[in-house]
C-alpha cells in the first residue's frame, strides 16, 4: 500500500521508490576542547557583560567591602558551604551591616536579597559558564532570585567540557548552567538584563 504522504514527499524531492538512497554523510571525529585555563574562563565572562577577577583569600575582606559599597547591598543569602565558611563571606558581610536571609528561606524573601553568593562545582572555561549543583546546602534560589550574583570559585573546578561535566555529575538530580547574567530580547532584539535572574554577575577567582 502506497503512503501518500511519503509519496508527496518523494515528488516534492523529484525521487520515485526506486530512487537510491544517497551516501551515509562524513563522520567527523569529534572536537576537542581548546585549552583548560582560568584566564580563558574569566575573558569569557567578561564577554557576557560579567564581572570577573582574579584574588587570593585575603582579598575576599576589601573585595566584598567594596561590592557592598559600589552595589548599595543591604541584604544577602549565601550557601552554607565549608568553603564559604573558610573564607568567612556571611562573618564579612555582618561586619559590613547587611542582613544575612537563610539560604532556605521563602521565595519571597529570597527575591528582597540584593547579594546572593555560592561557590560552582565545575566551570566551562569555552563558554564561561558555571555549573552548579543544586542541594539543601547549596539551593538554586542563591544565584537565581537576588539581583546580584557573586560566584567564588577557584581553578580545580574547570572541566574541559559538557561531556566531562555530564560523565562526573551523571548521579545528581538538578544541575544548574549559568552564561552571563540573566538576560532577554524583544521582538526587535533588543537585549535586556537582569528580567529573568539576576542582572549582575560578579566571578572571583581564587589562587592559593
Amino acid at each position: 500500500m502506497t503512503n501518500p504522504v511519503i509519496e508527496n514527499v518523494r515528488r516534492s524531492l523529484g525521487r520515485t521508490a526506486q530512487t537510491p538512497l544517497s551516501p551515509r554523510p562524513a563522520i567527523y571525529e569529534a572536537r576537542q576542547p581548546e585549552a583548560i585555563d582560568s584566564e580563558t574562563f574569566l575573558n569569557e565572562v567578561k564577554k557576557l557583560s560579567g564581572v570577573a577577577q582574579k584574588l587570593i583569600p585575603a582579598d575576599i575582606d576589601s573585595a566584598l567591602k567594596t561590592l557592598v559599597t559600589e552595589q548599595n547591598i543591604h541584604k544577602a543569602t549565601a550557601w552554607e558551604t565549608p568553603y564559604l565558611r573558610q573564607l568567612g563571606v556571611t562573618e564579612i558581610l555582618n561586619s559590613l551591616g547587611v542582613k544575612l536571609i537563610s539560604p532556605n528561606a521563602s521565595k519571597h524573601e529570597m527575591a528582597l536579597c540584593e547579594l546572593g553568593v555560592t561557590e560552582a562545582d565545575y566551570l566551562l572555561p569555552e563558554t564561561g559558564t558555571l555549573v552548579l549543583h543544586s542541594s539543601f546546602a547549596k539551593p538554586r534560589a542563591v544565584s537565581l532570585l537576588p539581583r546580584i550574583h557573586l560566584a567564588i570559585v577557584h581553578p580545580d573546578m574547570l572541566r574541559a567540557d559538557m561531556h566531562q561535566v555530564f560523565a562526573e555529575a551523571k548521579d545528581q538530580n538538578y544541575l544548574v548552567f549559568i552564561t552571563g547574567p540573566s538576560r532577554t530580547a524583544d521582538i526587535e532584539l533588543t537585549v535586556t538584563l537582569g528580567v529573568h535572574g539576576p542582572k549582575n554577575l560578579f566571578v572571583w577567582m581564587l589562587d592559593g
